[in-house]
């Protein structure tokens, strides 16, 4: 089933397995939906041409032998959208194309055309999924949406040559042509850190339960002390059954946040907590009962804390830190997706905006059939902010960093800075 919207096409499968054709539904921008009024009218002459006529005389010309037959139409350059069309995640995945198609019609060019296929959610899934856009000619991959679907896919895309651009925040997924484009725990604390360092901050300490999220925050908080030539930061990690109330009394002694005596170069300026939801507040509130003056001790944690209104609820967390997307950038593209489909995009949707983008601008100029020409080193503005491509799948973005405030929505503490400066 293929739809043909002006210069674009988005292509489904007939067969149900690999794709959702009702997905569709309701998913035209707004501004291009007299297409579908004009198709309709258009197939209405067409059927009234049909219909019989009275006979009379005819004055139409004889035909023509040897009249010349139309060319073919060109080859098209085709990027695979795999998303979870069905299943759980089916309304995500409907965001998500909503959001990729928004990337299309913005910065596609003649000739591109979209091949959304249904994952179901699971890793093989994605892998059937991307086998068989592959086999139709897609030299792009968009998607899949978690870390397990994009190690799965990840295999015959490099077999293939074809570069994945997949929705994961997982920053262990990174790897030759594969890039993925959610804001990773890496990204996170190098500009949390960065901008703290900018105002005089220099000894970082981190608690965080064990988990993947805990061990790609302390990599990150060893490396940015590194680059940043700072002292080497003090990690605590704990059981993730633990209570985080009283996990944060023991850290705060280690820290040396409770002890007004102790001498400047022993104590930790701010806390990197790798928390969220009321597990944070509850460390936040442990470490005032334990007696941490905050300040001079500042905390900061993750991009979960900017999705959830009621931190501002404990006193505790007034003033604390956490990165999040470029604001001006956001707003924007929320404004022109609310436009084009009737509603707020989720946060998480941006990254298909990011993906298909970066897709249109690895095919441009080049012939159908050509390997796609990722833009390596180029600054892309994407929906959440600047980001940019390097070797290896390392991503590089702009966040921002915002301050917790009591009865408020956060601020911006400090403003998304561009890929390669010092906010990285």
């Amino acid at each position: 089933m293929r739809f043909h919207w002006g210069r674009f096409h988005l292509s489904f499968p007939r067969s149900s397995s690999q794709a959702h054709p009702a997905a569709l539904t309701g998913t035209l921008p707004k501004t291009r939906r007299w297409l579908a009024g004009a198709a309709l009218l258009t197939g209405l002459v067409a059927l009234s041409a049909c219909a019989p006529q009275a006979s009379g005389p005819s004055y139409a010309p004889a035909p023509t032998a040897g009249l010349p037959t139309l060319p073919p139409p060109p080859p098209r350059s085709k990027v695979a959208v795999l998303l979870p069309l069905t299943g759980q995640n089916a309304a995500l995945g409907q965001s998500l194309l909503n959001a990729a198609q928004l990337a299309l019609f913005e910065q596609g060019e003649p000739g591109f055309e979209f091949l959304p296929r249904d994952t179901g959610g699971t890793a093989a899934g994605a892998a059937e999924a991307a086998r068989a856009a592959m086999a139709e000619g897609a030299r792009v991959i968009v998607g899949p949406l978690t870390a397990q679907e994009t190690a799965a896919v990840a295999s015959p895309a490099r077999a293939a040559g074809v570069p994945m651009l997949p929705f994961t925040n997982d920053g262990s997924q990174a790897a030759q042509q594969v890039w993925p484009l959610g804001i990773t725990p890496a990204q996170q604390v190098r500009r949390v850190v960065a901008a703290a360092n900018a105002q005089g901050v220099r000894r970082f300490a981190l608690a965080a339960p064990n988990g993947a999220l805990g061990r790609q925050m302390a990599e990150a908080l060893r490396g940015a002390a590194s680059d940043l030539g700072l002292p080497a930061p003090v990690i605590e990690t704990y059981p993730a059954a633990a209570a985080p109330g009283v996990v944060a009394v023991e850290v705060a002694r280690r820290i040396g946040a409770t002890d007004p005596d102790a001498p400047a170069e022993s104590r930790t300026e701010m806390l990197l907590l790798g928390e969220s939801g009321a597990r944070a507040r509850d460390f936040a509130a442990g470490l005032a009962s334990a007696g941490a003056a905050m300040p001079p001790l500042r905390l900061a944690g993750h991009a979960l804390w900017g999705h959830d209104e009621s931190m501002g609820q404990q006193p505790a967390l007034a003033g604390a830190w956490f990165p999040g997307p470029d604001p001006a950038a956001r707003g924007h593209f929320d404004s022109r997706y609310e436009a084009a489909f009737g509603e707020r995009p989720a946060r998480v949707v941006g990254v298909a905006y990011d993906a298909a983008a970066l897709a249109a601008r690895a095919l441009r100029n080049q012939p159908p059939g050509a390997a796609a020409q990722m833009p390596l080193g180029e600054v892309v503005l994407g929906a959440d902010g600047a980001l940019r491509l390097n070797p290896g799948g390392q991503v590089q973005r702009a966040l921002a960093v915002y301050a917790i405030a009591p009865g408020a929505p956060p601020g911006v503490a400090a403003p998304a800075e561009l890929p390669g400066t010092a906010g990285f």
